[in-house]
Formats: structure tokens, C-alpha cells, sequence
């Protein structure tokens, strides 16, 4: 109904100018507003990734005594690792839980860990890239895009003993490489920085 009024008005607007020594354009732009429906697991979790981004976020390396299960640092506080756990957290998946629990039964898979402490042990790259590893899928590192799926982890590496995660969107640039959702310094944000670093691990985890 609405496009038969748009053509009824463009003939009416046609039949009643005068169009002599003039040349008369019709110009419209039709906005069409796209809305990105979840159909899985992995689109869910891109825009839990999404949602966390507004929430204001100071860089804040701390150790802090937290609660378990379900224990988190201050909302506006946080580091790489704890986009992946608030991430998650929106899914119903405590990644605090899985690890504590998984450390205390599988001490030997996590070499770096004396004793396990559920305020830190799932907030260091390492100790989630090993519970990806056994419980997720390890995919390929490559430079093509296609192969980073929405709600992928991307595991980086930045030089030395800095290393750094974050969660592959729906979302893409102009050229269709996807938006990371991560914390390197200044906030949660959504950002274009997939191939920015080296990348060093590619998972894909859903319980």
C-alpha cells in the first residue's frame, strides 16, 4: 500500500509541474534499517559480546578478591579476559566455575597453576586457551577472514609474555573482515583489529 502511494504521488508531482526549459529530477532514498536476528549458539554470543561494550570500562590489571561462583570485578573495571567471561556470563555459562573446577580435578593440564584460586586462575589468557583447547574447538590461524565466525575466540600474541583475547562479531568493515570485541587498554570495545596482531590461537567453545 505504501509503494502505490509513493508511485500515485510521483505521477501526481509529475503531472502538475511545468516542466518547460527545465529538467525535472525525482530523487528518493529509501533507508532500510537491517536487524540482525541470532539464529545459534555463536550469534547469541556476538551480541552478548556486543552488549558489554556499553558499559564504560577502565583497563584494570588488579588482583581482587571476587565470589565464586559467578563472582566478577567491579563492572567498570576489567581486562581482556573478563570480556570473554562477562561474554559468556550472558549465555548462563560461568567460566569462573568451569575452570576452578576443571583445575582443582586436572591439576597436571595447567602447568603454571601451584594452587587453584578462583579469584584469578580464568582471568589469564593461558588457563583459558588450555580449557578451549580440551573443551572447544582448536580452528585454524589464517589471514582470511572468512574463516573467523561470529562468537570465535581469537587468542593473540603481542610480543615477550603479553598476551591478549578477545570475541569475533557479526559485525564487519568495509572490506568484511569482522569487528573484535576486547580490552587492550581503554574499555570493552567494539573494534576492527582482528589482523592487528599475531594471532596465535582460534577457538570456538560453547558448552
Amino acid at each position: 500500500m505504501k509503494c502505490l502511494f509513493n508511485i500515485l504521488l510521483i505521477l501526481f508531482i509529475l503531472t502538475n509541474c511545468s516542466t518547460e526549459g527545465q529538467e525535472v529530477k525525482i530523487i528518493t532514498n529509501i533507508v532500510e534499517e537491517v536487524i540482525f536476528i541470532p539464529q545459534t549458539f555463536a550469534d547469541s554470543l556476538s551480541l552478548a559480546a556486543i552488549e558489554i561494550t556499553k558499559t564504560n570500562v577502565t583497563y584494570t590489571p588488579d588482583y581482587v578478591g571476587i565470589d565464586y561462583p559467578m563472582g566478577d570485578v567491579p563492572e567498570n573495571t576489567g581486562v581482556c579476559t573478563d570480556v570473554i567471561i562477562r561474554a559468556y556470563r550472558k549465555m548462563g555459562i560461568d567460566l569462573q566455575k568451569e575452570l576452578h573446577e576443571d583445575i582443582k580435578q586436572n591439576s597436571g593440564r595447567y602447568p603454571n597453576i601451584n594452587r587453584a584460586d578462583h579469584n584469578i586462575d580464568h582471568r589469564r589468557v593461558p588457563n583459558l586457551s588450555l580449557f578451549f583447547t580440551k573443551y572447544g574447538e582448536v580452528l585454524e590461524v589464517t589471514n582470511t577472514a572468512s574463516y573467523y565466525k561470529a562468537g570465535d575466540i581469537v587468542y593473540w600474541k603481542l610480543g615477550g609474555t603479553t598476551d591478549h583475547i578477545g570475541i569475533v562479531t557479526h559485525l564487519k568493515n568495509e572490506n568484511g573482515i569482522p569487528l573484535m570485541v576486547h580490552n587492550i587498554c581503554c574499555g570493552q570495545n567494539l573494534e576492527d583489529c582482528l589482523f592487528d596482531y599475531p594471532i596465535y590461537k582460534h577457538f570456538r567453545y560453547k558448552k
